[in-house]
């Protein structure tokens, strides 16, 4: 039944699922590539570490076998060096600790990130199910594991075998030599079978990440009812209704912005409104708005103008007629026929003179927009 599910879940796993199964923990995890990044920071911390960690190692060795016979016979004296050779090889190894804590916590987020979830300490009684524990045991995912664990200790096993028969007559040297060389030498040799350990590990992690992505994004595979089923929830939630309404005004304002350096003119407040118009004789009878914004976008369409090269007019009734009386993409009203037109002659002489030189066009001032058409206008007293 179980694989009769999975076949009829045919579809990826949409953005909401993905989310949801975040929320309760579920999130892609590699064990090889924590076992191998933790054996990388291990080998490292061992690297810089290792000869001042062997120096302390050795004083502790011989601090711990250098006492008066009387010490022998006193429990005080006696516990004593040992709380000392305790704190002094706690020491020692609390670097090393340190970085093993940082990898495990940065393996994490090299795979889906952090994340803390109540529900994945949730007591779950289904897993203490035999058959249920059976039928993971021998899943895809259970099989998988047996063979990655097989293969690992095989591979660990096989390296410290060859490792130890390559080097038997080195080892057997070291119980000649003294102490410190026989340490130094002890360390290279433990140095070899982990480099050479952590080289097999890497090519495991290397096939068990991509497994592993692709194991999490087929659990969370959705049937076709499932993805109609999701559809419809989303569409009476108010939450995801704000969110694509967002998004749909953050899609309009930056398709708007792209139309900027395409206008002929930008009619400014100069402060709250801009209002970018262009005409095309060929496209449309009136001048089109492309742009239009308050406050901030307002600010944003001049510095884009300004960056392109586009005029800008400062005629704060008309910038505010055309913000409150045009849609984008559409023509102006033709209450504005006649005022927008003497703006349009001002662009024309502009650009013939930026191209031709002579006097520079004066800016039209004064314009006037009918009664009723600027906001800001005072109403007429009864």
């Amino acid at each position: 039944m179980a694989e009769d599910s999975d076949l009829e879940k045919t579809e990826s796993a949409s953005p909401r699922r993905l989310e949801q199964a975040r929320e309760e923990g579920q999130v892609p995890q590699s064990r090889e590539l924590a076992t191998f990044v933790s054996l990388i920071v291990g080998v490292t911390a061992l690297y810089v570490l290792g000869r001042w960690g062997g120096h302390r190692m050795m004083q502790m060795v011989k601090s711990g076998l250098s006492f008066e016979r009387s010490q022998a016979f006193d429990p005080g004296g006696m516990l004593h060096i040992l709380s000392e050779l305790a704190a002094s090889g706690m020491l020692t190894v609390t670097p090393l600790l340190l970085a093993l804590v940082i990898a495990a916590l940065s393996v994490p987020f090299l795979m889906g990130g952090w994340v803390f979830s109540v529900k994945a300490l949730r007591f779950d009684l289904t897993r203490l199910d035999p058959l249920q524990g059976l039928g993971r045991m021998f899943s895809t995912h259970g099989l998988a594991e047996l063979v990655k664990a097989s293969l690992k200790a095989v591979l660990v096993a096989g390296v410290g075998v060859w490792v130890v028969w390559r080097e038997r007559d080195h080892l057997f040297a070291l119980m000649l030599q003294p102490l410190e060389a026989s340490m130094d030498d002890f360390a290279s040799l433990v140095l070899l079978a982990t480099l050479l350990i952590v080289a097999s590990l890497a090519l495991i992690a290397a096939i068990d990440v991509p497994y592993q992505l692709w194991e999490y994004h087929r659990k969370l595979r959705m049937s076709k009812e499932d993805v109609r089923q999701e559809m419809k929830e989303q569409e009476g939630d108010p939450q995801i209704k704000a969110r694509i309404r967002a998004a749909q005004r953050e899609m309009s304002r930056r398709r708007m912005m792209t139309q900027v350096p395409t206008a002929d003119v930008v009619v400014t407040n100069p402060t709250h409104y801009s209002v970018a118009l262009k005409y095309d004789p060929a496209r449309s009878g009136a001048p089109v708005v492309v742009a239009k914004g308050m406050n901030l976008i307002a600010h944003n369409i001049r510095d884009l103008a300004r960056e392109h090269g586009v005029p800008i007019l400062e005629a704060p009734p008309l910038a505010r007629a055309l913000y409150a009386h045009c849609e984008l993409e559409q023509q102006i009203p033709a209450q504005l026929y006649t005022v927008v037109a003497e703006v349009m002659a001002w662009v024309f002489q502009l650009n013939h003179w930026i191209a031709e030189g002579g006097l520079p066009p004066e800016q039209p001032s004064g314009l006037a927009v009918p009664p009723g058409m600027d906001p800001a206008a005072e109403a007429p007293s009864t």
